[in-house]
């Protein structure tokens, strides 16, 4: 798809800094000039009112008071009547895929709340496409009217040997990607045992990395901070999201990383760590904030950067604080503090018209001095994006799934096993390692409904083996006859289905066989939702606003099986994360990820 000549990135600063100087002189007049403001100004952390803003070839050339001199017979004046001009807000991690959409979709849903700039991890569709999934996602990056950065993902599969994908990355796969225009940075680096260890492959990659300049993302899912942890630190991440208490964040801090904290869906980790601020003093210089995981619903109906800003400011923070860790914090992370995340001269023109800060209430969204969104609304046209043919039809699941094939065996002869259970955790993605005792019928492991123990099996879908990893999970609270199933299962990206019943995981699993990916929920043989994935089994090719209805009509049927988890989905789709502790279902078994061993069913 060619990209729109509206939307096209401002020429690099070298080539306009004479306009701009013209600009700010009055030598020439500016595109833009936006009269009256008070400026959220992030380097100085004030707010100054009387504030106008002359913006040419997509930069801001002027901020100051009384931009008359800026003004031509073609500049367009806009009056932003003594409202706030703030930057446009960059999240520092995400993952596009979680959106169910298309990065144009999630751009679409996004913008209106006033992101201007993502830092996107695309491992999900490199973990079923490989590196032309990451080309295509890169690519299409690309041709959106605001800063859409591509970090290379690092860890494909995430844990080697604890689980299979559909592809594979390599050293010589990043050194390629560091090539490329739109490439940022290496994506989160979750094998850290393997840092910790000297792997070569997670040591070569960072190496190619920082040969290159770019930045290296973290991922150290654990509460140990002792010698491992510094381990890893010197191994080269250079930022880390995965902190889930001050002093997670504290030591981060301390060691030179970047403290990334989130607010997904259904990840709330700002409200812990943010105290390391608010309460312990620490400098917020080296705080980000992020999203990581935003489902469609959540982008939809309550925002994105918007919602983790009015978050962070409810903990205590200061808003202009809270406004630096998703700028100008970002911005100078990623190296790109004379590019984006301050009102500044010589950056992109990225910024909000906000009627009020503390609430963060957005009238108006602006990037490469474009105006993008009004009144929570696009006014741009961004045309959809086509994925090709190959990126499609990746769900193989090599038969016709039956009800055999969920069953669990006992051992020869019990009455009754103890068992390992993996333990939803709401709002958060680490799981207990639990135990149950459960009854023996007719041979087979029965689940125990009553205690809120289902069954969980892994579907491999990306060679067309026909295997089933079967085990059993608790915290979702079904109470009746049904069966989830999804495609998108990080990382790996096999097919988890949840149920209280063998004949409708088999229904759920076949029926995502049957139209190429996605989610769908069934009860006595009867689809209640489904929200088809078709690209990679991964994202929608519909509009942001129909998966978000689709998405919906999901969460309303799992609650009507009685799952009063928030945003239940996510947690089922972190099931199969092999790098966050405790314990994880992947294609080779039950892993235990405090120890990164494969463990039994049964104790």
């Amino acid at each position: 798809m060619a990209s729109n000549p509206a939307f096209e990135k401002p020429k690099p600063w070298a080539q306009i800094a004479t306009l701009l100087v013209d600009v700010a002189t009055g030598r020439k007049p500016a595109d833009l000039v936006v009269r009256n403001g008070r400026w959220v100004n992030v380097h100085s952390g004030e707010i100054i009112p009387g504030t106008d803003l002359a913006i040419a070839g997509g930069r801001f050339a002027y901020c100051g008071p009384n931009a008359a001199h800026a003004i031509g017979e073609g500049t367009k004046v806009v009056d932003a009547g003594g409202r706030y001009l703030v930057p446009g807000l960059c999240d520092g991690h995400m993952h596009v895929e979680s959106g169910m959409v298309t990065v144009t979709e999630f751009c679409r849903a996004v913008i209106p709340h006033g992101t201007t700039s993502m830092f996107v991890d695309p491992h999900e569709i490199a973990n079923v496409l490989g590196l032309d999934g990451v080309r295509l996602m890169h690519d299409e990056a690309m041709a959106m009217p605001i800063n859409v950065h591509v970090q290379m993902p690092s860890c494909v599969p995430s844990a080697p040997g604890l689980e299979h994908a559909g592809a594979a990355l390599s050293v010589a796969d990043v050194a390629e990607a560091m090539t490329w225009p739109n490439i940022i940075g290496l994506g989160e680096v979750m094998n850290f045992p393997g840092v910790i260890a000297n792997n070569e492959v997670m040591a070569g990659e960072i190496a190619e990395t920082v040969r290159a300049g770019k930045v290296v993302g973290g991922h150290y899912a654990s509460p140990d901070l002792g010698p491992s942890f510094h381990g890893y630190v010197a191994g080269g991440p250079e930022d880390d999201h995965e902190g889930t208490r001050a002093e997670d964040a504290i030591a981060r801090v301390r060691q030179g990383m970047k403290a990334m904290l989130r607010l997904g869906s259904a990840w709330y980790d700002v409200a812990a760590q943010i105290k390391a601020v608010t309460e312990q003093g620490i400098d917020p210089r080296n705080f980000i904030l992020c999203t990581d995981d935003s489902h469609s619903g959540t982008l939809v109906h309550e925002g994105h950067m918007d919602r983790v800003v009015r978050h962070a400011i409810a903990q205590g923070l200061k808003p202009v604080t809270a406004i630096q860790m998703a700028t100008i914090n970002t911005a100078e992370h990623f190296r790109l503090g004379r590019e984006i995340g301050s009102i500044t001269p010589g950056r992109q023109a990225d910024f909000l018209i906000v009627a009020d800060l503390p609430t963060l209430k957005i009238d108006e969204v602006y990037a490469r001095g474009v105006k993008l969104a009004k009144d929570g609304k696009l006014v741009a046209e961004i045309p959809a994006y086509d994925y090709p043919k190959q990126a499609k039809n990746t769900v193989r699941l090599g038969k016709r799934l039956k009800v055999a094939d969920f069953d669990i065996v006992a051992p020869k002869g019990a009455n009754e096993v103890r068992a390992r259970v993996i333990g939803v955790i709401e709002n958060q993605a680490p799981t207990r390692a639990l135990e149950a005792d459960l009854s023996v019928e007719n041979g087979l492991v029965a689940m125990d409904r009553a205690n809120d123990v289902c069954q969980i099996a892994l579907v491999e879908r990306h060679r067309g083996t026909g295997a089933v990893t079967n085990a059993f999970v608790s915290g979702f609270g079904y109470v009746k006859d049904c069966a989830m199933a999804s495609t998108v299962a990080h990382d790996s990206h096999h097919m988890i289905v949840v149920g209280t019943n063998k004949a409708d995981m088999a229904m759920a699993a076949n029926r995502l066989g049957e139209i190429g990916g996605g989610v769908v929920l069934i009860s006595e043989g009867k689809d209640l939702a489904l929200v088809e994935m078709p690209i990679a089994g991964l994202m929608s090719d519909e509009r942001a606003e129909i998966v978000a209805q689709k998405a919906d009509r999901l969460t309303r049927a799992m609650r009507d099986m009685g799952c009063s988890l928030n945003n239940a989905y996510m947690q089922h789709s972190l099931l199969a994360l092999v790098v966050i502790p405790e314990l994880r279902i992947s294609d080779v078994g039950l892993v235990d990820v405090t120890t990164f061993q494969k463990v039994d069913l049964f104790l």
